[in-house]
């Protein structure tokens, strides 16, 4: 018998606690000693603050990055395949949304693995259902270009099809998240709706949606911490 390659859920904010997560997370990470993650101090970190008797150093843990080749990848498995159970992580919230997990994902399923996705938050949802646009044709655009001309095509690009009741949902490195609003603030129109969801269920949330040329009113502060953008239409 396989071991299974379960979808872990973290915390989406750094003020978040156990209570966050569904009590079967909980009793997974309880029955799990290898994990493939993006990052080895904040998946310890994790585990510990569930309080739930885990001997962290009786973890083993393998680091899943863009970096990761394919034969790496399948010497992680080995576990499994000796009918162990492995967790993915990622840095916050679901697996496999804007990082890499899809690749252990997609080897599990190339080689019989059973995948067992866990219930859990994503950023990109909650920003999503916050906004108040369109929740049935939407798409989530990862990250924009770091190149100022191939943004800037790429932020018209997202406006003229959010303007068709397209959701456009994307993210940036939370330290270029004033960078990117100034940018979007400069390059669209001013009746362009503009949703911004950061800190998302943490104590600091803020979720706005609202025109362009309020935005350039606002004072918003979200340095640093984690973001989703969106353009979109009311209904």
């Amino acid at each position: 018998m396989q071991g299974k390659l379960y979808l872990i859920p973290t915390y989406l904010s750094d003020s978040n606690e156990k209570s966050f997560l569904s009590p079967l997370v909980v009793d997974v990470v309880k029955n799990t000693q290898h994990y493939l993650v993006e990052n080895v101090r904040t998946a310890r970190r994790f585990i510990s603050s569930l309080k739930a008797g885990i001997v962290i150093d009786d973890l083993r843990f393998e680091v899943l990055d863009k970096k990761t080749s394919w034969d790496d990848l399948y010497e992680y498995f080995e576990p499994v395949r000796q009918g162990k159970d492995i967790g993915l992580m990622s840095e916050a919230g679901l697996p496999c949304l804007a990082d890499p997990g899809n690749l252990a994902v997609g080897l599990a399923h190339q080689t019989n693995i059973k995948v067992v996705p866990l219930p859990g938050s994503t950023s990109i949802q909650l920003a999503l259902v916050g906004s108040g646009f369109n929740g049935q044709l939407f798409t989530f655009n990862g990250y924009l270009p770091i190149d100022r001309q191939a943004r800037t095509k790429r932020i018209r690009e997202l406006e003229r099809l959010a303007s068709t009741n397209h959701t456009q949902l994307f993210m940036e490195t939370p330290y270029r998240n004033h960078q990117l609003l100034e940018d979007i603030l400069r390059i669209c129109h001013g009746d362009t709706l503009l949703s911004v969801a950061s800190d998302l269920t943490g104590r600091d949330q803020i979720i706005i949606s609202q025109p362009i040329h309020k935005w350039k009113k606002a004072d918003i502060r979200i340095h640093k911490i984690p973001a989703i953008f969106s353009f979109g239409q009311f209904a």
